[in-house]
């Protein structure tokens, strides 16, 4: 047997042996047999994505630059980007460090002296409440923390008393105590003006903004609202930390717009990357434009523009190998002419010679003067005929079988323009019904959990499964089941929301992954699945049947993986069997 040369026939051979030596088909399996029949050496040195992902996720998230590291470390394992991994971190690091080394204990010295020392208009009281203000709105931050130390101890120094005042202020963003403001006077302070100012801000500059973000635009109206009516310093202490939530928010938004703009340019570039490549039919574009067209279709989202990187980055690597495989079937048809041109060329010119000689011998026979001479000359015609004749014979079989190699060739190429078509399909998604298979799960469960801690969101996940399907299996064939299992996942993706993400985990059940989402609203999902599911009725050769489903939904925890959250939703779903079928049981 012929050593395979091409990444199709190493990876067929791969699969043969897998086979026929019973060994199980993992991934790690799969890549020593890989090598050993290609002849080379695996990389040792492959990206650490599920180890880096999960390090990351552990990393705490508390102040700013704890969730900027976050965001930098999930940009750098999407990318598998071990340089920009490895200098986030190292910089966060460094940065800890560099803090570690201030003047700590001069600062403290310092503060002990500043605290004996008397201070016209300070009194120790105060300077403990300014201190315990300091270390309240600080303490999570030391650089920030040292810096308002060192600026408080200088007030002291210079006997400022306002300047402490207004320190612990800007620190606690604590408004100074006013009366309420009331009369035609009013209207013309200050006060008032900024008041009215920063509503009218957050009610245009800031709501209009918001649009796409329907929460954080009402948000911003009330706040605008409430804004015009507080007046008490209570009233303005609660306005005050609301509107830090807010802005909090709005940084988050503008970095996952940040994020959303760039994973849209990588796609974009992809795309048009891939498009330079591209041989042969238009068609090889569909499944991609389709990827594409599907997004911009619906309001944007960093988990669409994710999914479809993915689904066009495993397009591309698996149209690379049947480009591969299609020109060496080119260059083979390609070889096979040529010779066959060269070979033409050659009996053409035995034919010539024969020619020529059939003239000689006609000539000599003209001029023979008895049988022995013409005996002489059949026999060197015979000769010469016989000569032609194998020739011929030659060239007719050598014909015929480069006809075969080229219509075995021509075969072997439709079979991959075939097998291109599909694998836009085929790659992640489940084949029969067009949701997620399991490997697009576990692609997308990583992903929606790294989410929910990074914004310290819920995550529920929902396993549902076919009431009595084997029955309809067997009562109404095969096909049935298949075409039910179908309406499903179209009633599931037509009801459920644009974020949430449905997959088939095997035979008649899927995961419903749903973010940001609460236990409880999670089951009224469920539910309200399961109403659709009975008003749009299964048909079958024109015979309406019920269909309905069992279900477990269950919240994830910070200790849960996806085994452990499945396996907690499938005993919820066991419970729904249990208790009559058609039900939503949740996961306590």
């Amino acid at each position: 047997m012929s050593t395979p040369v091409n990444p199709f026939e190493i990876a067929r051979e791969t699969l043969r042996l897998l086979a026929a030596r019973r060994i199980p088909p993992s991934p790690e399996n799969y890549q020593t047999l890989y090598h050993e029949i290609a002849g080379t050496k695996p990389k040792t040195n492959s990206f650490p994505e599920e180890q880096l992902r999960s390090l990351a996720a552990a990393l705490p998230k508390v102040s700013p630059d704890q969730l900027r590291l976050a965001r930098q470390l999930d940009e750098a394992v999407k990318t598998a980007n071990w340089a920009d991994y490895k200098k986030y971190l190292t910089e966060f690091v460094a940065a800890l460090a560099e803090s570690q080394k201030l003047g700590w204990s001069e600062l403290i010295a310092d503060l002990l002296r500043q605290w004996e020392a008397k201070h016209q208009g300070l009194t120790t009281t105060r300077k403990r409440e300014s201190v315990e203000h300091i270390l309240t709105s600080s303490g999570a931050n030391p650089d920030t923390l040292f810096n308002r130390l060192q600026s408080l101890l200088r007030s002291w120094g210079q006997g400022k008393a306002n300047e402490t005042a207004n320190l612990v202020a800007a620190d606690e963003a604590e408004p100074p105590e006013v009366a309420p403001i009331t009369g035609a006077k009013a209207s013309q302070t200050p006060l008032t003006e900024l008041r009215e100012l920063f509503a009218f801000t957050l009610e245009t500059a800031m709501a209009t903004q918001l649009l796409e973000s329907p929460q954080l635009s009402s948000d911003a109206k009330v706040l605008a609202k409430d804004i015009r009516t507080a007046a008490s310093p209570e009233q303005l202490q609660e306005f005050l930390t609301r509107l830090k939530r807010f802005a909090f928010k709005l940084e988050l938004l503008a970095e996952d717009q940040a994020e959303l703009r760039l994973s849209l340019l990588n796609l974009l570039r992809l795309l048009v990357g891939n498009i330079t490549e591209l041989v042969l039919d238009d068609h090889w574009l569909h499944g991609q434009i389709a990827v594409v067209r599907e997004i911009i279709d619906k309001p944007l989202s960093q988990r669409a523009l994710d999914d479809a990187e993915r689904r066009l980055r495993e397009v591309l690597f698996k149209q690379a190998q049947l480009k591969a495989s299609l020109s060496e079937a080119r260059d083979a048809i390609k070889h096979m002419l040529a010779g066959f041109v060269d070979h033409l060329a050659d009996f053409a010119e035995v034919t010539s010679d024969y020619h020529d000689k059939i003239e000689n011998f006609a000539a000599k026979i003209s001029s023979a003067n008895d049988i022995a001479e013409l005996e002489t000359v059949l026999g060197d015609v015979m000769r010469e005929t016989r000569t032609v004749q194998i020739n011929a014979q030659r060239s007719r079989d050598e014909l015929r079988l480069t006809q075969q190699q080229v219509l075995a060739s021509e075969t072997r190429i439709r079979e991959l323009e075939r097998e291109l078509e599909v694998t836009s399909d085929l790659v992640r998604h489940d084949q029969l019904t067009g949701v997620l298979n399991r490997r697009g799960l576990e692609e997308i469960f990583a992903k929606e959990t790294a989410r929910a801690t990074r914004h310290d969101t819920t995550l529920c996940v929902a396993l549902i499964d076919i009431d009595n399907f084997k029955k309809l299996n067997d009562s109404m064939g095969h096909q049935a089941g298949d075409e039910a299992l179908i309406h499903l996942a179209g009633i599931c993706r037509d009801t459920l929301r644009p974020q949430d993400t449905v997959a088939r985990y095997g035979g008649e059940e899927f995961i419903v992954l749903l973010p940001e989402t609460s236990l409880d609203d999670a089951v009224i999902a469920l539910t309200r699945l399961q109403r659709e599911l009975t008003k749009k009725f299964f048909l079958h050769a024109n015979e309406k049947i019920l269909i309905t489903f069992s279900a477990g939904v269950t919240q994830m925890t910070v200790d849960d993986n996806q085994s452990s959250v499945i396996k907690r939703a499938d005993e919820a779903m066991y419970q729904a069997k249990q208790s009559g079928k058609n039900r939503v049981v949740p996961s306590p």
